[in-house]
């Protein structure tokens, strides 16, 4: 669709990187000052000012938009206060402006959410199984963390119209009350699956995509957090699973080994995972078994 430079722009501002923002906000302000400057310099009545002189004008007018009043410089004549009188409105509604975008920049909720490199097939409880990693960046958790998955795919209908058509995925839990560091999601491939049957020849001929949005509550912030990351059919790896993170201490209680976050581990075939073995990853560092997060 046709954009124009004010199409969405609050959107675009909040979306931007900081430095843009601040060099956006600062642009503006030394553009007014400079547009006032001129102003200034064509109507006089400026003490202090050398007349004529575009600087003294300028550096006046950014002093009066700054509310900091020197002295050294002031207006004499009517034409100069009715210029000072329009800069503080123009003033005025800038500061609000730019403090407001700058405030509802800073107080939008970021996610810090890692999403492992890979997505995995392999066996689970003798089942095929669909196994994503994700994990919490910060320091504070996500409280009431809900995970969906979505495979993105384009089918044929029965009249030969072709749709890239998205399937929700049954996940053997969407829910944890408590999202501290990992979580492996699981979707179990069996006759009720999208994924039934699937190669990777196939997913790569139907162009096979896999979303995962989250959304929970910020433990510290008590904000809404959300987050999403795709997988392309290119970033599975059939015949691994992710490598174990958490291990036993000697003196008792859990380690978790964030090093082994992308890691993963080649796994056996079965007789009821018909599936090739496609893991080409090293293998992960030793650890001592533990119980795994799901």
């Amino acid at each position: 669709m046709p954009r124009t430079l004010l199409s969405d722009f609050y959107h675009r501002l909040l979306d931007a990187p900081w430095w843009v923002d601040l060099l956006g906000v600062s642009c503006v302000f030394l553009l007014i000052n400079f547009v006032f400057a001129l102003a200034y310099t064509a109507a006089g009545g400026i003490a202090g000012a050398q007349p004529g002189s575009l600087a003294d004008h300028f550096f006046f007018s950014v002093q009066t938009m700054g509310t900091i009043g020197y002295g050294v410089m002031h207006p004499t004549t009517a034409a100069a206060e009715t210029l000072v009188t329009c800069e503080v409105i123009t003033g005025l509604s800038l500061v609000a402006l730019g403090s407001g975008v700058l405030f509802a920049k800073f107080s939008v909720p970021r996610a810090r959410m890692k999403f492992a490199e890979c997505a995995t097939i392999s066996p689970f409880d003798g089942v095929p199984a669909l196994m994503f990693r994700l994990g919490n960046e910060r320091a504070s958790r996500v409280v009431e963390a809900t995970v969906r998955v979505v495979l993105m795919r384009t089918e044929r209908t029965q009249e030969g119209v072709t749709y890239y058509r998205m399937r929700d995925l049954r996940l053997e839990r969407d829910r944890s009350p408590v999202l501290s560091r990992s979580w492996t999601v699981i979707h179990r491939i069996d006759e009720t699956s999208p994924l039934y049957g699937a190669s990777p020849a196939t997913l790569d001929r139907d162009e096979a995509e896999f979303m995962l949005t989250v959304v929970g509550i910020d433990e510290t912030s008590a904000q809404n957090l959300h987050a999403r990351h795709t997988y392309g059919h290119e970033r599975l790896r059939w015949g691994a699973r992710h490598a174990d993170m958490l291990s036993e201490r000697t003196g008792g209680g859990l380690r978790i080994d964030m090093r082994a976050f992308n890691e993963l581990v080649p796994t056996e075939p079965t007789s009821t995972f018909p599936y090739p073995r496609q893991c080409d990853t090293p293998p992960a560092r030793e650890l001592k078994p533990a119980a795994s997060s799901d």
